[in-house]
Formats: C-alpha cells, structure tokens, sequence
C-alpha cells in the first residue's frame, strides 16, 4: 500500500490556521449566544448613546418590554426615547442626562414613561461616561433603566399609611400637625391670613352605647366626608382625636373662614343615620380662630380654637364660636 505523501509546510499550517479561525469563530459564537441570553433574562434596559449624533447605538432585549416600543426605530431616531417621557418629566430627564458630562456618572435619575400601549410607568434611568471624546473618536454613554412602578407604588401606600388616619381616610393627627406647622410658617413670613377651625361631635359616647361602636364609626367617616366637601381644595383637613377633627385654612380671611365654616355645618347636619329602623341625626360644635400678629407658633392658635370649641359645647352644642 501506497503511503499518503505529507502536505508541504506551508500547507499544513494554512489548515492549521484554518482549524484555528474556525475554532476562535465558533467560540465567539458561543459567546454572543450566552450574551444574548443573559441580557434577555434581565428585566432592565441596558443602552448606549452616541451624544454628539444624538443616536441610540444599542438597546437591549428588555426595551420592548419595559417601554412596549420597537427597539428598531428608536435605533432609527432617538426621538422615540424623548417622546416616550412623561412630558411633565422631559425637563428633569433631559437636566440628568446633561449632567453626567460633568460628573462622569449620575446614579439617581427617576422619572416617568408612557408605553406604547399608554400605561405610565415609573423608570430608575443610571447613566455613565463610558468613552471620552478623543482623537476623532465619538462620546458615548450608557446606560441602565429599570421599571420600579411596583416599588413606587409601594412607596406611595407606605406613605399614606403613615399619613392617613385609616377609619376616616383623612390626615392622622401627625401628618396633620406637621402640615400645619409649614402652613403656620409660611403664613407668617409671607404675612397672609390663615385659619384654625376644630370641630368634635356632639354626644359621640351616646351615639356609641346607642348605636354600637360599628355605627360610630360610620360617623366618623361621614363627617370626614363633610369636611372634604365642604373645604376648598388646598386647605388641609384631619382627624387629630377620637371624635375631633382640625382644618387648616391657608390664605383664607376671617370672613371666608366663617362662611366654610358654616357650610360644614351644614353638611354635618344634613346627614342621617337609621340603625335597627331607629333614624337619628348628629352635630358638630366648631370653634374657629384666624392669625394674628402676636401669635408666634400654632400652638397659640390650636389653644384659642379649643378654648372656642369648648365654649360652644357649654353654651349647648351645634353652634360656631368664633374667637
């Protein structure tokens, strides 16, 4: 048998090469596969910007998702990121982007999208310098953005929670106090009037050891209900006692105050309650104070609001005293 004559030199070590380059292709293959993947798997937009041309160069798989938009034309105009900006946002997102030429990073980017199907969804957008512009070479940053809707919602209701009396819905005496207090201040510097209304229930343990404690509470709730109807939209309003209640009147004259006043007490009694076929009607004794320019804290206006509350209750309930 004939032996095989060996490959010249040269020969041999272009198909050695040959294997080699195949080899290295199919490695890098692999590689972009299992890249691909993994960005796949990840519930967040990674993406890179050319700032000179004002071009997306890459976005990631999760755009679509996160955005419900085709990640082909935003590639093809980065006018579809702009106008996917809640446009209360766009200034804010714009100013944030802008600033990581000068701080190399900005970590702390929140605002607002709408998605192609119109849902509005909250993103935490991170972006970084990933090249300096240099020797020709274009300036080019990145970026993660990832949907934190759940998480600001979250927020949002730990917030209320904590800020909300939860039987009425309206402030907890707190979150109340609290508002009050920058209301008070602001009032004071700028020298605008403000108003302190308090106001209790009349006979709230008869209603309880009559009614039972369910139906209290159903009266609380519907003179918190008053208190949000009758009120204009600014003034603040909340539930600071067992069956006492607060409203705080920001820019509001004496006269005007007087006036809200009496229409909460109207709506209060306007309101009918029918237990076990027993109907019965509640009241309210208000006491009503405004600022004045020897009062140096709220506590001095709470103090005259009460001692007026109180008045009204000993001179025989369902009536504003004025002090």
């Amino acid at each position: 048998m004939d032996e095989k004559a060996p490959l010249p030199p040269e020969l041999e070590e272009l198909t050695l090469a040959l294997l080699h380059s195949r080899a290295e292709v199919e490695r890098l293959r692999e590689r972009e596969q299992l890249f691909s993947t993994l960005l796949g798997g990840v519930n967040a937009v990674l993406w890179a910007f050319d700032w000179q041309a004002r071009r997306m160069i890459y976005v990631s798989p999760a755009y679509e998702q996160v955005f419900g938009r085709s990640a082909a034309l935003l590639l093809a105009d980065y006018g579809e990121w702009l106008n996917s900006i809640y446009p209360d946002d766009m200034d804010y997102a714009a100013e944030t982007l802008a600033q990581v030429l000068d701080t190399g990073a900005v970590e702390a980017r929140e605002y607002r999208i709408l998605r192609g199907d119109g849902q509005l969804r909250w993103l935490s957008d991170k972006c970084f310098v990933s090249r300096q512009a240099d020797c020709g070479q274009p300036l080019i940053l990145v970026g993660i953005a990832e949907d934190i809707t759940d998480k600001k919602l979250l927020e949002g209701e730990l917030q209320r929670l904590a800020t909300t009396d939860v039987l009425t819905q309206s402030c907890n005496r707190r979150h109340f106090f609290e508002c009050a207090q920058r209301e008070f201040a602001a009032a004071r510097q700028s020298e605008a009037p403000l108003a302190f209304l308090l106001l209790d229930l009349d006979d709230f343990k008869h209603i309880n050891d009559t009614y039972g404690h369910q139906m209290g509470d159903q009266v609380l709730q519907r003179i918190a209900e008053c208190g949000a109807n009758a009120l204009r939209r600014g003034d603040l309003f909340g539930r600071i006692g067992g069956e006492e209640f607060a409203a705080v009147l920001p820019r509001c004259e004496s006269i005007l105050a007087e006036q809200i006043a009496e229409r909460l007490q109207r709506e209060v009694q306007r309101l009918h309650f029918v237990q076990d076929s027993q109907e019965f009607r509640v009241t309210v004794s208000q006491g009503l104070t405004s600022l004045s320019a020897e009062d140096q804290s709220l506590d001095s206006l709470y103090a005259r609001a009460d001692a007026a509350m109180y008045r009204a209750k000993r001179q025989g309930k369902n009536q504003i005293v004025v002090a």
